[in-house]
This record gives C-alpha cells, sequence and structure tokens, in this order.
C-alpha cells in the first residue's frame, strides 16, 4: 500500500463556507496525485521492500525499533502537555507537531553528533533527538528568555520564527564546512508553505552551485496555515530540487523507518561530496497550525479522520506487535514514562521565573554596542520613573 493522494478525496467545500445559489464551487487539485512517496511501513504496520533503502535499515534491531517507537511517543506527550499548557495561559502561544512525529524522528535519528540542524519552531522531535531538555523549548513561548539553550551545545540551532531564513542559515553553515575540510552534514527544516519564500529558493541555489553539504528537509502537511499546497504549487514540491540541479526524493512522512532510510540517504550523499538533496516528507498536520488557529474553519473532518489513520505512531506499534519485538510489558512501562514526563514539563514550567529586565539588551553584539548601551540606559530611567509607586 502507498499513502493516498489527496486527489483521491471527494471534492468539497472547506468546513463552515455556506454555498450560494448559482455559484461555482471549485474542487481541489492536488500536485500530489500519482506520485507515491517512499514508504517502508504501510499503515497497517506491514513492511514492504524497497531496493534503494531497504539497506539503510536492515540492520536496525528490536531495540532500535522500539527506541524509535519511544521518541515518537515521548514527543507526543510533551506537545500535548505544551498545547495543554498554552491553553491554561502558561504559554503564550505554541505551534504543535501532532502526526508529523515520523518524520522529525525518522530524519532526527538519522544524523549523527557533528551534524548541525536549523529547525523551524516546530521541530520539537528533531530537539528530542538532539538532547535537547524539552523544558528549554518552553522558555520562548512563555517569554521568559530568548531562546533557551546554547545552539553549539547540541548541534541544534535556536528556533526560527522568520518564515524560510534558516535555510540559507544552513546553507551558509554548510558551505564553511566544506571549506574546512570536515565530512559532517548539515540539515535545514522547513515546511510547505515555507518553500514560497524566496530565501528557500536562494539557498536552493546557492547550495547548488557551491555544492555544499546539506539536506534541505521540507515537512509537507499541506497546510500553510489555512492554504492547501495546491495554491502554492503546479508540481509536488520534491520535483523542485531538479530545476536547481540536484536530486528530490519524496518520502511517506507517516513511516518513520522510510524517514529514517531516506534521510541516512540524503546525508551520505552530503558527507561524500555530492551536494544538496530536497526531501519532501509527505505528512499531515492533524492539529492546529498554532494554538491560535482553529483549523475547522478551512478543512473537513473527513480529510483529518482519513489522516488519523496513517497515524505513525500506530503503525510502528503495529509492527512491533506482530514483530513480536515488543510486549505489553514495554508499552505500560513507557506509558508511565510518558506520564511522568508531562508531570515534569508541567512542573517545570510553572516553576520558571521572570527573566531579569535588562536580559533583554545582553549578547545582542559580541563587544557591545553604542547604540544598545543607549538604549539600556533609556530604559533603566524608565524603570526609575516607577520608584516612587513601588513598581
Amino acid at each position: 500500500m502507498t499513502v493516498e493522494s489527496t486527489a483521491a478525496r471527494k471534492p468539497r467545500r472547506s468546513a463552515g463556507t455556506k454555498s450560494t445559489a448559482g455559484k461555482r464551487t471549485t474542487a481541489r487539485k492536488s500536485p500530489d496525485a500519482e506520485h507515491e512517496p517512499v514508504q517502508l511501513l504501510t499503515p497497517e504496520g506491514e513492511r514492504v521492500k524497497n531496493a534503494e533503502y531497504d539497506k539503510y535499515v536492515d540492520d536496525i534491531t528490536p531495540e532500535e525499533l522500539r527506541g524509535l517507537y519511544r521518541d515518537m511517543v515521548l514527543t507526543r506527550r510533551f506537545d500535548a502537555e505544551a498545547t495543554s499548557l498554552q491553553r491554561q495561559g502558561e504559554l503564550g502561544l505554541w505551534a504543535s507537531l501532532l502526526g508529523q512525529e515520523a518524520a522529525q524522528i525518522g530524519s532526527g535519528r538519522a544524523l549523527r553528533d557533528d551534524d548541525y540542524v536549523f529547525p523551524t519552531y516546530r521541530e520539537h522531535g528533531v530537539a528530542w533527538c538532539r538532547g535537547v531538555d524539552p523544558t528549554n523549548l518552553l522558555g520562548m513561548f512563555r517569554g521568559v528568555n530568548n531562546g533557551g539553550w546554547d545552539p553549539n551545545g547540541n548541534n541544534f540551532h535556536l528556533y526560527t520564527i522568520v518564515i524560510g531564513s534558516q535555510t540559507l542559515h544552513a546553507t551558509g553553515y554548510a558551505m564553511g564546512i566544506t571549506k574546512d575540510g570536515a565530512d559532517s552534514a548539515v540539515i535545514a527544516y522547513f515546511g510547505d508553505g515555507a518553500s514560497s519564500q524566496g530565501d528557500v529558493a536562494e539557498s536552493f541555489t546557492f547550495s547548488a552551485v557551491y555544492n555544499a553539504p546539506v539536506v534541505f528537509f521540507c515537512q509537507n502537511n499541506q497546510w500553510a496555515i489555512s492554504e492547501p499546497t495546491e495554491k502554492q504549487t503546479r508540481v509536488p514540491l520534491y520535483q523542485r530540487a531538479q530545476g536547481y540541479g540536484f536530486p528530490g526524493v519524496r518520502v511517506d512522512g507517516n513511516d518513520v523507518l522510510a524517514s529514517l532510510a531516506v534521510t541516512k540517504w540524503a546525508l551520505e550523499r552530503a558527507r561524500s561530496g555530492e551536494g544538496p538533496t530536497l526531501v519532501e516528507a509527505y505528512t499531515y498536520r492533524m492539529g492546529a497550525h498554532t494554538t491560535s488557529d482553529d483549523p475547522s474553519r478551512y478543512r473537513g473532518d473527513e480529510e483529518r479522520l482519513a489522516w488519523e489513520a496513517k497515524d505513525p505512531i500506530l503503525r510502528l506499534r503495529r509492527f512491533l506487535e506482530a514483530s513480536n519485538h515488543a510486549d505489553e510489558g514495554f508499552f505500560a512501562e513507557l506509558e508511565a514514562e510518558s506520564e511522568a514526563l508531562g508531570k515534569r514539563v508541567r512542573e517545570a514550567v510553572r516553576a520558571m521565573p521572570d527573566p531579569d529586565h535588562f536580559a533583554i539588551f545582553e549578547n545582542v553584539y559580541a563587544d557591545g554596542h553604542a547604540l544598545v548601551d543607549e538604549e539600556r540606559a533609556q530604559f533603566a530611567a524608565y524603570q526609575a520613573s516607577f520608584a516612587d509607586e513601588g513598581v
């Protein structure tokens, strides 16, 4: 079996849209029809063979398979807790990864320690793979820090809110790796919406011309907020790489084994001097774009339900059970670990101290700057004006 194409779904009006007499509606016409992704696990959890990519996962052990499952379960639990915290007023905003766990964990576990990651703001699973403490991801969304971790400590850059800009950062870093003579690689994450940004096109050009060791990993969750993919492109996203002179491949983004295998292949290409690759992980955003979004206004329940049947976690669980690689004891223990993680995250967020009011002026310039000094002084004077009021 392969991932159901969006063209196979029946035409429909967006949820919440009223019909107008005499007005003709236009059905969604997806560019994704007849472009089957690389798949190693079907939605039913059956292992399928692939002559090109099997070698990247054939030696995977039952322990490693359980590890991938654990990664996805704990990442989803953390993500759900963060969403709940936002709803309770503990976070200002949250961007959920619900449904995209396999794409992130599969690609994240393909990386070596010396590879470098440039994420967007939704790569919570990749952060988990790089050893970034989940609680460190939440400080920015609570408004108590300007990032939350040392990028060089885990080779995992800070979250990027500006759409698409991190692809240029990744390309420049990869070009630097080449000049240094290292054999590591860089991976840049972005979404289908970001693929329409000029920064992404520029990064494709530079990386191709300079043969940079970078993997562009696009998580095509089919919705750029409320804009569907077919309103952004006439061809599948992975095919865009051809115009820049490097390969592109589409992978089933709900298949953790396929995501792992294809990313390993692309990283090996980069490390061996063969240049960039575009990996399009064809997946689905099962939740809202962020907690300020209401997806029911622009898509129907039948679409979401169709993709819930391809849930990445359930898919691997079925494979583990059918292969006798995990028993009920394993799943019960993981459930307890999951609840403990949720409790730890909840307590850590509520215990985060308010930041020093002057911390925002630090680390702007390595050697200081006269303008920042002036702004700091102005802010200090403003703060002092409240002294008599006990503020």
